[in-house]
C-alpha cells in the first residue's frame, strides 16, 4: 500500500484520541520512513507503506504523546529531542519568545536565564534567536537537563548555554536582561486528557489546589534577577491573569499581558517598577 493510502484509516482512528488526527499519522509516517513531515509530502506519498508504521500508530491510539514517540518536538526556529521525563513543548509556549523579540528587537539581550528550562525549550530558542546572548538555565529535574544538555549540544549551542541544578531563583547570582519561566500551573484536582496526565510529568504540571504555588514562589524572587532595562517573560494558564498579575504587581513589578494565536492571554511581561 502506498503511502497517500495508508494514511486515511488510521487518521479516522486517532480523531478518537487527539484533536490533529491527521497531522498525527502524518508525523508517525514521516518517522516511520526516516524523514521529515515535509520531505514526504513533497516526494514519499506514492512510496511504500513502512511495516514500521502500524507499531507507532498503536501507541499514539494508547494516547502516548506524538513527541515522546518520535523523540522529537519543534519549537520556534528548533528542534528539541523529547521523551519520558520532561514537559512536551507547546506552541502556546512561542508567545513567551515572540514577546521578547518584540522588546529586545534584533539586538536581543546579552544574558538570558530560564526558570525550569526542561529539555531547553525557552532557552535554546532564545540563544538561536540572537546569536550573541548566552544563558543560564535551571531545572530541578536531572532528566530534564539531561535532555537539555543534549538539546544544547546538538544545535550547536552548548558554549554559550549553561544548565545547572536547582530550584527557581534560589542561590543565582546577578541578573539578567531576559528572565524566561514556563511554571507548573494546573490545578490538582484538574481532569487532563490521557496523553498529557499518563506521560508527561505531574512536576511539570501540577501547582497547587489553585495551580498558583509557583506563581508565589516566583514573584519574591524575580526583581532581584532581572536586570536594569531588563523584563521576565512568564507563561500563564487560561484565565490565570488576574490572580497572577496580583501576585507580581505586589512584589513591585510592572505587569502587561500578551495573547496566543487563539486570544488567550498567554504570556505576562514583568520589569521592576522604580527602573
Amino acid at each position: 500500500m502506498r503511502v497517500r493510502e495508508a494514511l486515511t484509516a488510521p487518521a479516522r482512528q486517532l480523531e478518537a484520541v487527539s484533536m490533529t488526527p491527521r497531522l498525527d499519522a502524518e508525523l508517525l509516517m514521516a518517522h516511520a520512513l526516516g524523514m521529515s513531515r515535509e520531505q514526504m509530502l513533497l516526494s514519499a506519498m506514492d512510496a511504500e507503506a513502512p511495516a514500521a508504521f502500524a507499531a507507532l500508530l498503536a501507541r499514539r491510539l494508547a494516547h502516548e504523546p506524538v513527541a515522546y514517540i518520535t523523540g522529537r518536538r519543534a519549537f520556534w526556529t528548533i528542534e528539541l529531542e523529547v521523551g519520558p521525563g520532561v514537559l512536551v513543548p507547546r506552541p502556546d509556549s512561542e508567545t513567551l519568545i515572540d514577546a521578547a523579540v518584540e522588546r529586545f528587537g534584533p539586538r536581543g539581550p546579552a544574558t538570558i536565564l530560564d526558570l525550569g528550562t526542561g529539555p531547553g525549550t525557552l532557552l535554546l530558542a532564545a540563544l538561536d534567536q540572537w546569536p550573541q546572548a548566552r544563558g543560564l538555565g535551571i531545572d530541578r529535574s536531572e532528566d530534564a537537563l539531561a535532555y537539555a544538555r543534549r538539546n544544547a549540544a546538538r544545535l550547536g549551542l552548548g558554549d554559550r548555554a549553561e544548565l545547572r541544578l536547582g530550584d527557581w531563583g534560589e542561590g543565582i547570582e546577578g541578573r539578567f536582561d531576559l528572565v524566561l519561566a514556563n511554571p507548573p500551573y494546573v490545578a490538582t484536582d484538574t481532569d487532563l486528557p490521557p496523553d498529557v496526565a499518563d506521560h508527561e510529568p505531574a512536576t511539570a504540571l501540577f501547582a497547587g489546589a489553585d495551580g498558583l504555588d509557583d506563581y508565589r514562589r516566583l514573584a519574591p524572587q524575580l526583581p532581584r534577577l532581572i536586570a536594569p532595562g531588563g523584563i521576565a517573560c512568564v507563561e500563564i494558564g487560561a484565565g490565570q491573569k488576574q490572580a497572577v498579575a496580583a501576585l507580581f504587581g505586589a512584589a513591585g513589578l510592572t505587569v502587561a499581558s500578551r495573547d496566543d494565536l487563539a486570544g488567550v492571554a498567554r504570556c505576562l511581561v514583568l520589569a521592576n517598577a522604580d527602573e
